[in-house]
């Protein structure tokens, strides 16, 4: 478990390099037979990198310790997003699941056993997940990439020609407050989210995949007259605080999964920074 504290725009900004990466870029997700996780105090959210070969993993009795109660989706919600590798078998206090793929599992608050597998041994899996507070229990249910609602936006003159998936949306299926999706780009195309917005309601995590070694995405945060830049390579993920913007340009197309929670699910609740004011 890594525990992650809530920064000051005040604090962040007299950070260096390797104390902004410290805080806000997350490594080593993926590593194979294991679960690792990162615990968030921005709107206490938290990543799960979940990586099953021949053994099965299981959400275990110290996860819940950790966020002080008795198994861990006792009063928390959770989305698992397959981004590569071979089919998951994912089991829901007894209901299986297969998620392939692209395809993503939402699972309800008073969830007791989360076991993930995987399908094909000899393919494994690299599972994503968010979890978030809940103040409810919602039905579980898989979202495969046909039902998240693909929106094509950008240009190619832009340089931002790309694709939004909202696979956990107040529009697809309820939830208490987690948003979960995956954007991805076309070839040639490398900028998102420019011009820059803010959401002081939300905080937000990005994953960044699908990226060979060589490449890697230039991750823009901060507050919009006082901006800082991460170096992310592939399958690393941002903490990204309400109070930062959160854009960035890759070196090549990539792939990232965004996540939010917060006070509200209002995807189009965004206070629009103009690019004038970037500094």
């Amino acid at each position: 478990m890594d525990i992650r504290q809530a920064i000051h725009f005040e604090q962040a900004e007299t950070l260096n390099t390797e104390e902004l990466r410290r805080h806000f870029l997350v490594e080593g997700l993926f590593v194979t037979g294991k679960l690792r996780v990162t615990y968030s105090h921005y709107d206490r959210l938290v990543l799960l990198g979940i990586s099953p070969v021949t053994e099965p993993i299981i959400i275990a009795d110290d996860l819940a310790n950790v966020v002080g109660v008795s198994y861990f989706l006792e009063r928390r919600e959770l989305a698992v997003v397959n981004i590569g590798g071979g089919p998951a078998r994912i089991s829901a206090d007894g209901e299986d699941y297969l998620i392939e793929p692209l395809e993503a599992l939402y699972v309800g608050r008073g969830t007791k056993s989360v076991v993930f597998a995987a399908a094909d041994q000899t393919n494994p899996p690299k599972l994503y997940g968010v979890s978030a507070p809940a103040h409810k229990h919602h039905p579980s249910r898989k979202i495969s990439q046909n039902e998240a609602s693909p929106q094509a936006l950008g240009t190619v003159e832009a340089a931002n020609k790309r694709t939004i998936y909202k696979y956990v949306h107040e529009g697809l299926l309820p939830t208490c407050q987690l948003m979960l999706g995956i954007t991805r780009f076309e070839p040639g195309s490398v900028w998102n989210t420019m011009p820059a917005h803010l959401h002081d309601r939300r905080m937000e995590a990005y994953l960044y995949f699908d990226m060979p070694a060589d490449r890697f995405v230039v991750h823009l945060m901060g507050r919009p007259h006082e901006t800082r830049h991460l170096i992310v390579r592939n399958e690393q993920a941002v903490i990204s605080p309400p109070w930062s913007i959160h854009s960035g340009s890759g070196t090549g197309s990539y792939a990232f999964v965004w996540a939010m929670a917060g006070d509200n699910q209002s995807f189009v609740d965004m206070d629009m920074v103009s690019m004038e004011s970037l500094r």
